[in-house]
């Protein structure tokens, strides 16, 4: 067995103590039952009182909610746009941004763009993804994205909570669907077990789930500090 690495969660705004252990898994597959996976991988090492955070990506490839850039034809507006975007993000890339373009109508594409464009000579960032909103949280661009899904566009998962809910039903433990960068950036889809969402979300700024070909789609966050878990709510006495 592959010795399991711990990482110290240093963040200023939850308490000294927790700590996060990435679990090195099998590549997941479309089709791949992910609950059993999850139990199987945590089995030993989380217990009643963790939190189990599973990365979205992998949650889609397993319900195979993905697609393969080749199969997507930019039009001339999606270029023109991703050549404008920053490099890091989805919009940054023309089969992306055309799923988008796809999703929502050229139109409104075309609206918050010039609306991003107006914002930023006043100093505002952000504006394209305010206005564009579900629309481009839906899609994770492939750059980064480990073999065989570097070219692959990963849609959101279905029913986060429901597989949040189903993780927690066969282990006993909290569980989060995460999407997480190293952009310093966190945000829960799905949540059981009574977790707490903008705290799990701080645990998880760092990314321990890594952002490369860690192969570490499971984290397992553990409070090893004085009284209750603050990632948990808590229970009524």
């Amino acid at each position: 067995m592959s010795r399991v690495q711990t990482l110290r969660v240093t963040r200023s705004e939850l308490p000294s103590g927790l700590t996060a252990i990435p679990l090195r898994t099998p590549l997941v597959r479309p089709g791949d039952d992910l609950v059993d996976l999850v139990a199987r991988s945590v089995d030993g090492i989380a217990r009643s009182g963790d939190v189990i955070a599973v990365s979205e990506s992998a949650v889609a490839i397993a319900q195979g909610e993905f697609l393969a850039a080749e199969h997507v034809r930019p039009s001339r507006l999606a270029f023109a746009i991703a050549r404008r975007a920053d490099p890091m993000a989805t919009i940054s890339q023309p089969e992306s941004i055309q799923l988008v373009i796809d999703r929502v109508g050229r139109w409104k594409v075309i609206y918050a763009t010039l609306l991003q464009l107006a914002a930023r000579l006043a100093g505002q960032r952000g504006a394209f993804y305010r206005v564009m909103g579900e629309a481009i949280a839906a899609f994770d661009g492939y750059t980064g994205t480990m073999p065989p899904y570097e070219r692959a566009i990963v849609f959101a998962p279905r029913d986060a909570d429901e597989f949040a809910a189903s993780v927690t039903r066969a282990t006993g433990i909290a569980c989060a669907v995460v999407d997480a960068n190293d952009l310093g950036r966190a945000k829960l889809l799905g949540v059981s077990g009574g977790a707490r969402r903008e705290s799990v979300e701080a645990a998880l700024l760092d990314n321990p789930h890594g952002n490369s070909d860690e192969q570490t789609p499971i984290v397992v966050l553990k409070w090893r500090g004085p009284g209750a878990n603050p990632l948990l709510e808590m229970k009524p006495s």
